[in-house]
Protein backbone atom coordinates (compact mmCIF):
# COMPACT_ATOMS: atom_id res chain seq x y z
CA UNK A 1 0.00 0.00 0.00
CA UNK A 2 0.98 3.75 -0.73
CA UNK A 3 -0.39 5.73 2.12
CA UNK A 4 -1.47 8.90 0.94
CA UNK A 5 -3.43 10.52 3.62
CA UNK A 6 -0.89 12.25 6.36
CA UNK A 7 -4.12 14.80 6.98
CA UNK A 8 -5.82 12.48 8.66
CA UNK A 9 -2.93 10.42 10.31
CA UNK A 10 0.45 9.84 10.25
CA UNK A 11 2.75 7.27 10.85
CA UNK A 12 4.29 6.93 13.65
CA UNK A 13 7.82 7.84 13.72
CA UNK A 14 10.50 4.42 14.95
CA UNK A 15 12.20 6.96 17.71
CA UNK A 16 8.45 7.84 19.25
CA UNK A 17 7.41 3.88 19.37
CA UNK A 18 11.03 3.09 20.66
CA UNK A 19 10.32 5.73 23.53
CA UNK A 20 6.88 4.36 24.05
CA UNK A 21 7.49 0.76 24.78
CA UNK A 22 9.07 0.92 28.40
CA UNK A 23 6.37 3.54 29.76
CA UNK A 24 3.69 0.62 28.15
CA UNK A 25 5.83 -2.85 28.87
CA UNK A 26 7.86 -2.13 32.17
CA UNK A 27 6.74 0.99 33.70
CA UNK A 28 3.40 0.95 33.99
CA UNK A 29 2.69 3.04 37.31
CA UNK A 30 0.22 5.76 37.73
CA UNK A 31 2.25 9.05 37.49
CA UNK A 32 -0.32 10.92 39.80
CA UNK A 33 0.60 7.78 42.44
CA UNK A 34 3.29 8.90 45.43
CA UNK A 35 5.29 5.77 44.98
CA UNK A 36 8.57 5.86 43.53
CA UNK A 37 7.56 4.47 40.30
CA UNK A 38 4.81 6.73 40.23
CA UNK A 39 7.24 9.53 40.47
CA UNK A 40 9.47 8.13 37.97
CA UNK A 41 5.93 8.52 35.90
CA UNK A 42 5.05 11.86 36.37
CA UNK A 43 9.30 12.87 35.55
CA UNK A 44 8.80 11.45 32.18
CA UNK A 45 5.35 13.40 31.36
CA UNK A 46 6.55 16.56 33.00
CA UNK A 47 9.70 15.79 30.87
CA UNK A 48 7.65 15.20 27.58
CA UNK A 49 5.41 18.33 28.60
CA UNK A 50 8.75 20.64 28.38
CA UNK A 51 9.49 18.92 24.89
CA UNK A 52 5.72 20.05 23.76
CA UNK A 53 6.50 23.49 24.81
CA UNK A 54 9.85 23.66 23.30
CA UNK A 55 8.29 22.95 19.90
CA UNK A 56 5.13 24.97 20.63
CA UNK A 57 8.04 28.22 21.45
CA UNK A 58 5.97 30.63 23.09
CA UNK A 59 6.23 32.50 26.72
CA UNK A 60 3.79 32.61 29.38
CA UNK A 61 2.00 29.79 28.73
CA UNK A 62 1.83 25.86 29.76
CA UNK A 63 0.82 23.09 28.15
CA UNK A 64 -1.84 20.66 29.48
CA UNK A 65 -2.30 16.94 27.84
CA UNK A 66 -5.76 15.99 26.79
CA UNK A 67 -7.10 13.03 24.77
CA UNK A 68 -6.81 14.56 21.84
CA UNK A 69 -7.28 18.55 19.36
CA UNK A 70 -11.44 17.35 19.32
CA UNK A 71 -10.94 17.12 23.72
CA UNK A 72 -8.83 20.35 23.33
CA UNK A 73 -10.62 22.68 21.03
CA UNK A 74 -14.25 21.52 23.14
CA UNK A 75 -12.34 22.51 26.15
CA UNK A 76 -11.45 25.36 24.76
CA UNK A 77 -14.61 26.95 23.52
CA UNK A 78 -17.00 26.49 26.06
CA UNK A 79 -14.72 26.72 28.98
CA UNK A 80 -13.80 30.16 27.65
CA UNK A 81 -17.27 31.00 27.04
CA UNK A 82 -18.46 30.12 30.82
CA UNK A 83 -15.99 32.18 31.90
CA UNK A 84 -16.93 35.32 30.19
CA UNK A 85 -19.73 37.79 30.58
CA UNK A 86 -20.04 37.98 26.71
CA UNK A 87 -22.14 35.88 24.00
CA UNK A 88 -20.83 35.79 21.03
CA UNK A 89 -18.10 33.91 19.62
CA UNK A 90 -16.49 34.45 15.95
CA UNK A 91 -15.20 31.68 13.83
CA UNK A 92 -14.37 30.57 10.26
CA UNK A 93 -16.80 28.44 8.22
CA UNK A 94 -13.83 26.01 7.42
CA UNK A 95 -13.15 25.19 10.84
CA UNK A 96 -12.74 21.30 11.74
CA UNK A 97 -16.14 19.81 13.26
CA UNK A 98 -14.95 20.10 17.27
CA UNK A 99 -14.56 23.93 16.41
CA UNK A 100 -17.81 24.45 14.57
CA UNK A 101 -19.76 21.64 16.59
CA UNK A 102 -18.92 23.45 19.44
CA UNK A 103 -20.12 26.50 18.55
CA UNK A 104 -23.43 24.50 17.36
CA UNK A 105 -24.05 24.00 20.12
CA UNK A 106 -23.48 27.11 22.27
CA UNK A 107 -25.70 28.82 19.45
CA UNK A 108 -28.27 26.34 20.73
CA UNK A 109 -28.24 27.99 24.43
CA UNK A 110 -28.67 31.07 22.96
CA UNK A 111 -25.30 32.46 22.29
CA UNK A 112 -24.63 34.18 19.21
CA UNK A 113 -22.03 32.64 16.25
CA UNK A 114 -20.53 34.34 13.68
CA UNK A 115 -19.32 31.62 10.21
CA UNK A 116 -17.31 33.99 8.68
CA UNK A 117 -17.02 33.14 5.43
CA UNK A 118 -13.97 32.64 2.46
CA UNK A 119 -12.35 33.17 -0.42
CA UNK A 120 -12.00 31.00 -3.22
CA UNK A 121 -7.94 30.58 -2.03
CA UNK A 122 -9.83 29.20 1.49
CA UNK A 123 -9.00 32.67 3.36
CA UNK A 124 -11.11 34.32 5.48
CA UNK A 125 -11.42 38.16 4.65
CA UNK A 126 -9.82 40.60 7.07
CA UNK A 127 -12.11 43.23 6.54
CA UNK A 128 -15.63 41.73 7.26
CA UNK A 129 -13.52 39.58 10.40
CA UNK A 130 -12.77 43.19 11.78
CA UNK A 131 -16.95 44.50 11.16
CA UNK A 132 -17.88 40.85 13.07
CA UNK A 133 -15.50 40.64 15.71
CA UNK A 134 -16.65 43.56 18.37
CA UNK A 135 -16.65 44.29 22.09
CA UNK A 136 -19.53 41.57 22.57
CA UNK A 137 -17.23 38.83 20.98
CA UNK A 138 -15.70 36.64 23.56
CA UNK A 139 -13.86 34.41 21.36
CA UNK A 140 -11.85 33.69 17.76
CA UNK A 141 -11.74 30.57 17.02
CA UNK A 142 -9.22 30.01 13.52
CA UNK A 143 -7.51 27.01 12.49
CA UNK A 144 -4.01 27.67 11.72
CA UNK A 145 -3.98 25.24 8.50
CA UNK A 146 -7.01 23.39 7.10
CA UNK A 147 -6.94 20.10 7.24
CA UNK A 148 -8.80 19.44 3.99
CA UNK A 149 -7.35 22.19 1.63
CA UNK A 150 -4.10 23.22 3.14
CA UNK A 151 -5.49 27.25 2.99
CA UNK A 152 -2.94 28.83 5.90
CA UNK A 153 -5.35 31.16 7.29
CA UNK A 154 -4.18 34.85 9.05
CA UNK A 155 -4.03 33.90 12.42
CA UNK A 156 -2.05 36.51 13.90
CA UNK A 157 -3.83 39.30 12.25
CA UNK A 158 -7.07 37.88 13.99
CA UNK A 159 -5.88 37.72 16.48
CA UNK A 160 -4.95 41.31 16.84
CA UNK A 161 -9.08 42.26 15.64
CA UNK A 162 -9.57 39.76 18.57
CA UNK A 163 -6.91 41.52 21.12
CA UNK A 164 -8.20 45.20 20.09
CA UNK A 165 -12.02 44.46 21.39
CA UNK A 166 -10.79 41.92 24.45
CA UNK A 167 -11.68 38.98 23.01
CA UNK A 168 -9.90 35.62 23.45
CA UNK A 169 -8.09 33.97 20.45
CA UNK A 170 -8.22 30.34 19.62
CA UNK A 171 -5.87 28.68 17.24
CA UNK A 172 -6.30 25.06 15.94
CA UNK A 173 -3.12 24.23 14.90
CA UNK A 174 -3.50 20.33 14.46
CA UNK A 175 -2.45 20.52 11.68
CA UNK A 176 0.43 23.62 11.78
CA UNK A 177 2.30 22.03 15.03
CA UNK A 178 6.13 20.74 13.90
CA UNK A 179 5.43 22.16 10.52
CA UNK A 180 5.64 25.91 10.76
CA UNK A 181 5.69 28.59 13.84
CA UNK A 182 2.37 29.02 16.01
CA UNK A 183 1.56 32.58 15.92
CA UNK A 184 2.65 34.34 19.27
CA UNK A 185 -0.62 36.24 19.62
CA UNK A 186 -2.55 33.34 20.06
CA UNK A 187 -3.91 32.94 23.50
CA UNK A 188 -4.91 29.05 23.49
CA UNK A 189 -3.42 26.46 20.99
CA UNK A 190 -4.83 23.00 20.65
CA UNK A 191 -2.56 20.34 18.88
CA UNK A 192 -2.56 16.55 18.36
CA UNK A 193 -0.61 13.97 18.76
CA UNK A 194 -0.78 11.57 15.65
CA UNK A 195 -1.08 14.45 13.00
CA UNK A 196 2.99 14.96 13.42
CA UNK A 197 4.00 11.06 13.61
CA UNK A 198 2.67 10.88 17.32
CA UNK A 199 0.23 8.19 19.11
CA UNK A 200 -3.09 8.45 18.71
CA UNK A 201 -4.98 9.41 21.79
CA UNK A 202 -3.03 12.20 23.21
CA UNK A 203 -3.06 16.03 21.95
CA UNK A 204 -3.05 18.99 24.31
CA UNK A 205 -4.16 22.72 24.74
CA UNK A 206 -1.34 25.44 25.46
CA UNK A 207 -2.98 28.38 27.63
CA UNK A 208 -1.40 31.49 27.65
CA UNK A 209 -1.22 32.89 31.43
CA UNK A 210 -4.70 34.49 32.59
CA UNK A 211 -6.33 32.86 29.83
CA UNK A 212 -7.42 29.46 31.61
CA UNK A 213 -10.85 28.12 30.20
CA UNK A 214 -13.17 26.92 32.95
CA UNK A 215 -12.69 23.03 33.64
CA UNK A 216 -14.61 20.58 31.03
CA UNK A 217 -13.76 17.14 32.82
CA UNK A 218 -14.04 16.69 36.54
CA UNK A 219 -12.97 14.86 39.34
CA UNK A 220 -9.13 14.39 40.31
CA UNK A 221 -7.74 17.45 38.71
CA UNK A 222 -4.48 15.87 37.45
CA UNK A 223 -3.57 18.33 35.37
CA UNK A 224 -2.90 21.36 37.22
CA UNK A 225 -6.83 21.13 38.56
CA UNK A 226 -7.98 22.76 34.73
CA UNK A 227 -8.42 18.95 33.48
CA UNK A 228 -9.16 15.82 35.42
CA UNK A 229 -8.08 11.92 34.45
CA UNK A 230 -5.14 10.02 34.51
CA UNK A 231 -2.54 10.54 32.03
CA UNK A 232 -0.89 7.99 30.06
CA UNK A 233 2.97 8.19 30.43
CA UNK A 234 3.43 6.21 27.39
CA UNK A 235 1.17 9.05 25.13
CA UNK A 236 2.91 11.78 26.85
CA UNK A 237 6.53 10.85 26.08
CA UNK A 238 4.96 10.01 22.33
CA UNK A 239 4.01 12.95 22.32
CA UNK A 240 7.06 14.80 23.60
CA UNK A 241 8.99 12.92 21.71
CA UNK A 242 7.39 13.49 18.30
CA UNK A 243 7.35 17.07 18.94
CA UNK A 244 10.77 17.20 19.83
CA UNK A 245 11.63 15.19 16.63
CA UNK A 246 9.71 17.85 14.50
CA UNK A 247 11.34 20.78 16.10
CA UNK A 248 14.82 18.89 14.75
CA UNK A 249 13.62 18.32 11.57
CA UNK A 250 11.07 20.80 10.65
CA UNK A 251 13.24 22.55 7.59
CA UNK A 252 13.80 19.19 6.01
CA UNK A 253 10.53 17.79 6.64
CA UNK A 254 9.16 21.78 4.52
CA UNK A 255 11.58 20.80 1.78
CA UNK A 256 11.04 17.33 1.41
CA UNK A 257 6.66 18.32 0.88
CA UNK A 258 7.51 21.03 -0.94
CA UNK A 259 9.66 18.61 -3.91
CA UNK A 260 6.92 16.17 -3.12
CA UNK A 261 3.63 18.97 -4.22
CA UNK A 262 5.61 19.25 -7.38
CA UNK A 263 6.16 15.70 -8.43
CA UNK A 264 2.55 15.30 -7.19
CA UNK A 265 0.93 18.03 -9.99
CA UNK A 266 3.55 17.04 -12.77
CA UNK A 267 3.03 13.63 -12.88
CA UNK A 268 -1.10 13.96 -12.52
CA UNK A 269 -0.70 16.12 -15.76
CA UNK A 270 -4.08 18.14 -17.06
CA UNK A 271 -7.72 17.96 -16.26
CA UNK A 272 -7.33 18.52 -12.37
CA UNK A 273 -8.02 21.92 -10.81
CA UNK A 274 -6.45 22.30 -7.39
CA UNK A 275 -8.61 23.37 -4.59
CA UNK A 276 -7.47 26.26 -2.71
CA UNK A 277 -5.27 28.60 -3.51
CA UNK A 278 -1.23 28.17 -3.61
CA UNK A 279 0.18 30.96 -2.28
CA UNK A 280 -1.04 30.81 1.23
CA UNK A 281 -0.76 27.08 1.87
CA UNK A 282 1.21 24.08 3.41
CA UNK A 283 2.46 22.68 0.85
CA UNK A 284 2.06 18.45 2.40
CA UNK A 285 -1.91 19.07 1.26
CA UNK A 286 -2.85 18.64 -2.29
CA UNK A 287 -6.83 18.70 -2.77
CA UNK A 288 -8.04 18.73 -6.33
CA UNK A 289 -10.84 17.61 -8.10
CA UNK A 290 -11.40 16.50 -12.23
CA UNK A 291 -14.59 17.76 -14.27
CA UNK A 292 -16.45 14.22 -14.37
CA UNK A 293 -14.40 12.01 -12.19
CA UNK A 294 -16.80 9.78 -8.86
CA UNK A 295 -14.01 10.24 -6.52
CA UNK A 296 -15.27 7.73 -4.32
CA UNK A 297 -15.47 5.51 -6.77
CA UNK A 298 -11.76 6.20 -7.76
CA UNK A 299 -10.94 4.72 -4.02
CA UNK A 300 -12.97 2.14 -4.62
CA UNK A 301 -11.03 0.86 -6.96
CA UNK A 302 -7.51 2.02 -6.40
CA UNK A 303 -7.59 -0.51 -2.79
CA UNK A 304 -3.62 -0.48 -2.87
CA UNK A 305 -3.22 3.33 -2.53
CA UNK A 306 -4.51 5.46 0.81
CA UNK A 307 -6.14 8.78 -0.29
CA UNK A 308 -9.16 10.32 1.11
CA UNK A 309 -12.00 11.98 -0.12
CA UNK A 310 -11.40 15.31 2.67
CA UNK A 311 -11.78 15.19 6.50
CA UNK A 312 -11.93 12.03 8.01
CA UNK A 313 -13.70 12.84 10.54
CA UNK A 314 -16.62 13.37 7.92
CA UNK A 315 -16.03 11.22 5.44
CA UNK A 316 -18.87 8.81 6.11
CA UNK A 317 -21.56 11.15 6.16
CA UNK A 318 -21.92 11.27 2.46
CA UNK A 319 -22.51 15.07 2.41
CA UNK A 320 -20.09 17.33 0.19
CA UNK A 321 -17.41 18.70 1.98
CA UNK A 322 -18.50 21.61 4.01
CA UNK A 323 -14.82 22.92 2.73
CA UNK A 324 -15.23 22.85 -0.96
CA UNK A 325 -18.06 24.18 -0.56
CA UNK A 326 -16.96 27.65 1.15
CA UNK A 327 -14.75 27.76 -1.51
CA UNK A 328 -17.83 28.19 -4.36
CA UNK A 329 -17.21 24.20 -5.42
CA UNK A 330 -20.59 23.36 -6.65
CA UNK A 331 -21.83 19.59 -5.22
CA UNK A 332 -21.13 17.59 -8.12
CA UNK A 333 -17.00 19.44 -7.83
CA UNK A 334 -16.90 18.59 -4.22
CA UNK A 335 -17.44 15.11 -5.23
CA UNK A 336 -15.35 14.66 -7.94
CA UNK A 337 -12.44 15.89 -5.55
CA UNK A 338 -9.68 14.20 -3.95
CA UNK A 339 -7.13 14.90 -1.02
CA UNK A 340 -3.84 13.38 -1.49
CA UNK A 341 -1.53 13.50 2.04
CA UNK A 342 2.49 13.17 2.06
CA UNK A 343 5.42 13.70 4.54
CA UNK A 344 8.25 12.48 6.49
CA UNK A 345 7.74 9.33 5.30
CA UNK A 346 7.22 9.57 1.49
CA UNK A 347 9.27 8.35 -1.06
CA UNK A 348 9.21 10.38 -4.45
CA UNK A 349 9.05 6.61 -6.42
CA UNK A 350 6.43 5.84 -4.68
CA UNK A 351 4.26 8.73 -5.06
CA UNK A 352 5.14 9.08 -8.91
CA UNK A 353 3.81 5.78 -9.06
CA UNK A 354 0.23 6.47 -6.97
CA UNK A 355 -0.06 9.22 -9.10
CA UNK A 356 0.61 7.99 -12.80
CA UNK A 357 -2.24 5.23 -11.05
CA UNK A 358 -5.19 7.69 -10.03
CA UNK A 359 -4.25 9.90 -13.08
CA UNK A 360 -4.82 6.98 -15.25
CA UNK A 361 -7.72 5.56 -13.35
CA UNK A 362 -9.48 9.03 -13.42
CA UNK A 363 -8.63 9.03 -17.26
CA UNK A 364 -10.84 5.73 -17.96
CA UNK A 365 -13.28 6.64 -15.58
CA UNK A 366 -14.13 10.20 -17.02
CA UNK A 367 -13.41 8.95 -20.22
CA UNK A 368 -16.37 5.70 -20.68
CA UNK A 369 -18.91 8.11 -17.95
CA UNK A 370 -18.66 10.78 -21.26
Amino acid sequence: MIYLDYQATTPLAPEVAAAMRPWIEEKYANPHSPSRWGAEAAAAVDHARDQVLTEVGLDEGRFIFTSGATEALNWAIKGTIEKSERRKIVTIATEHAAVLDSAEWLEGRGYQVIRLPVGADGRVDLAEAEEAIDTRTALVAAMMINNEIGTIQPVAELAELAHNVGAVMLCDAVQGFGRIDLPEAADLIAISGHKIHGPKGVGGLWIRKGHEPAPLLHGGGQEAGLRSGTLSPALCVGLGTAARIANERRARDLSHVARLFEVALATLGDGWTLNGGIEHRYLGNLNLHREGLDAARLIGELRNLAFSLGSACASGSGRPSHVLRAIGLSDRQARSSIRLGFGRYTGEAELVSACRTIAATAEAQTRFAA
